[in-house]
């Protein structure tokens, strides 16, 4: 065990990074940074702009239902109950999606709700998966995608996107959409043109999600099933959909632009930013479907209608520093297995737990291999269990290329506690594999 009081140990919570010994407070050229956008009170009426609507803004309909095409078609099965890359450039600012609101009631109307009916998952058949039918994908998959309004007791919240993911009502959205409610806050659900109560089951700050459950079951809930995120490849074709600023039910598609993408925003606590090390590091997924401020928690989907990702961050112009912009064609969501994994222990203990391995690592300067540089081992961690030495560089975890400490971070904490990683690493010119198996990082 080192003593170098100064390189933080990245793999508990208590420091979220592995860069140089000491962050700087802003970002460094080269650096994907961090904004939190602020949003204006209220919407210009009319203005084609990335404005948010008010907290009263009245949400348009669900919208013109989709025929199902001939050569496409729905199945319905029986959905049980769950138990319950390199970096960004310098000029770009890694941004949270869910809009601000201000002003004014919620305005939402609760209906009368009868007696649940079999809730169902619904998949889509394609014809011709070369030639994917989005209509019909459309009208699948945005049965399971909700707005979400968090209004606080004087009239301001925030708004985003949530998907139902089981028949007990849950919803997995994004941490930063609800961190703001409190116990005077009510949280509303916008499903099939009907606003329905819903409440916190659980939040999670370090992987940036969150699960809320509707209070009453509507008679008709559909939810949406995970995707195997082991056969998404660059290049597939996806949809969004969500919530951009108030218009809900939008759908835009897209490809999955890039996988395992390192991408750094700023962890959100139940009131307001936390402290500078306090970071959320992602693995994620990148797409060019348009996504913007609003899109947060919501779906990015296959053609399969099966969830591949929670839409939560969009990187835009650094000349937008002073409000936040639109889409540039770079948008992230968090992949579906990290989702599952966090929403199912959010439903069933209240919180997460994190893998951790315990190791401290720092980028390497100049020419040659890119990679993780090792300074430091906790004793007694995994990582000094299975051999990992001061002076290894790593190069991959599970076969994914390692090119900076920030990928590697966000590969380590896209696993699970308990489930072993291989490490790649060379040590003195020779390449080797370890397996680490990862323990729960402290709470």
């Amino acid at each position: 065990m080192s003593n170098e009081p100064n390189i933080p140990n990245p793999w508990s919570r208590e420091a979220k990074s592995v860069w140089d010994a000491e962050a700087p407070a802003q970002a460094t050229p080269g650096a994907a940074s961090t904004q939190y956008p602020t949003a204006p009170a209220q919407a210009t009426p009319g203005a084609a702009s990335t404005q948010y609507p008010s907290a009263g803004t009245q949400y348009p309909s669900a919208g013109t239902q989709y025929p199902t095409p001939p050569g496409s078609h729905l199945t319905t099965t029986p959905r049980p109950t769950r138990a319950g890359g390199g970096k960004i450039a310098g000029l770009l600012l890694v941004a949270l999606l869910a809009g601000a609101a201000g002003g004014g009631a919620a305005g939402y109307t609760v209906s009368q709700l009868g007696s649940p009916a079999p809730v169902t998952q619904t998949e889509v058949v394609q014809a011709d998966p070369s030639n994917p039918d989005w209509t019909t994908v459309a009208d699948s998959a945005t049965r399971a995608v909700v707005a979400i309004q968090v209004v606080g007791s004087d009239g301001t919240g925030g708004q985003g996107s949530g998907v139902v993911i089981d028949a007990a009502g849950h919803i997995v959205t994004n941490n930063h959409v609800v961190a703001s409610s409190s116990a005077r806050s009510s949280i509303s659900v916008v499903l099939g043109n009907v606003a329905y109560p819903a409440t916190i089951v659980g939040t999670d700050p370090t992987t940036d999600l969150a699960v809320i459950k509707l209070n009453e079951l509507p008679p008709d809930l559909e939810v949406m099933g995970f995707a195997d995120l082991s056969s998404v490849q660059v290049g597939d074709p996806v949809m969004a959909i969500g919530n951009p600023l108030g218009l809900n039910d939008t759908v835009t598609t897209g490809i999955v632009s890039a996988l395992n993408r390192p991408v750094t925003t700023r962890a959100i606590s139940d009131t307001t930013s936390t402290q500078q090390g306090d970071l959320v590091v992602t693995a994620a997924i990148q797409t060019n479907a348009a996504i913007n401020p609003g899109n947060s928690g919501g779906a990015l989907v296959n053609t399969s209608g099966q969830l591949v990702g929670i839409t939560s961050s969009i990187a835009s112009l650094s000349s937008s520093s002073d409000s936040q912009s639109g889409n540039i064609g770079l948008g992230f969501a968090i992949g579906a297995d990290q989702v599952q994994y966090v929403a199912e222990q959010l439903i069933s203990q209240g919180y997460a737990d994190h893998p951790q391995v315990g190791l401290s690592a720092t980028d390497v300067s100049g020419s040659g291999q890119l990679g993780a540089r090792v300074v430091r081992i906790t004793q007694g961690s995994p990582a000094e269990q299975s051999g990992v030495q001061v002076g290894d560089l790593i190069t991959a975890v599970d076969g994914v290329p390692v090119p900076s400490t920030e990928s590697l971070v966000a590969l380590v904490r896209a696993g699970r506690v308990g489930e072993p990683i291989e490490l790649t690493l060379i040590r003195g010119g020779q390449t080797q594999t370890v397996t680490v198996t990862p323990v729960a990082a402290p709470r």
